[in-house]
């Protein structure tokens, strides 16, 4: 989920600095592994069977729900690990410990591929069609910002697919001075996040 995340928001904040990133995460069975997709499956067989629903890994009714990250809270702060990972991994990665990250991190009735809808608080003007322009130049990142027909990220077809969808590129109404910038992204952290990384990392060292 982080660097799903950062892979959209690091050209941003290469290019015009990143003073705050507020993210909310729709994260699917495969982050939890092989065992809740197949009682993703199964629950959806069981509800249109009639069944009472299999709850092995989640202990709740999965299919057609949606329900905070299964990680544990830190009771005193009230934010799971996974949120907590999200800010200090980001602050790791970009080598900056004074970049400011809030989470809520969901987990979806989907199968594979993550998707986060990133609100940015920027340190530099940026305009959505600058913002879109140097992305779109990125590396690792497929635009799919269509207003006119509503075509936009989805874990559909994100899934199996190495680079991050990126799009609902626009500006933050409530940030003046082009300062506020919003985007929703769909990746596959199997591969964005875990095994294409590994090759990547690889071929660097």
């Amino acid at each position: 989920s982080t660097i799903i995340m950062n892979v959209a928001v690091w050209p941003i904040h290469q290019k015009v600095g990143v003073d705050r990133v507020v993210v909310s995460t729709y994260q699917a069975a495969s982050g939890a592994g092989a065992a809740a997709m197949a009682e993703l499956e199964q629950q959806a067989k069981d509800f249109v069977e009639n069944k009472p629903l299999t709850q092995d890994i989640f202990g709740r009714q999965y299919i057609f729900n949606l329900f905070s990250h299964n990680s544990g809270i830190d009771l005193a702060t009230g934010y799971n690990e996974e949120e907590t990972k999200m800010v200090k991994e980001t602050k790791k990665i970009f080598n900056d410990p004074n970049i400011n990250v809030t989470a809520t991190c969901i987990r979806v009735p989907v199968l594979r591929a993550h998707c986060e809808s990133i609100n940015l608080t920027l340190k530099n003007p940026m305009s959505a069609d600058e913002a879109r322009e140097l992305l779109k130049n990125s590396p690792g990142i497929s635009i799919q910002d269509d207003r006119e027909k509503n075509i936009h990220p989805e874990p559909l077809q994100a899934s199996g697919i190495d680079d991050c969808f990126v799009g609902r590129i626009r500006q933050d109404v409530s940030q003046t001075g082009n300062l506020g910038l919003e985007m929703f992204v769909a990746g596959d952290q199997i591969r964005k996040g875990a095994a294409l990384n590994a090759i990547q990392i690889a071929e660097l060292l």
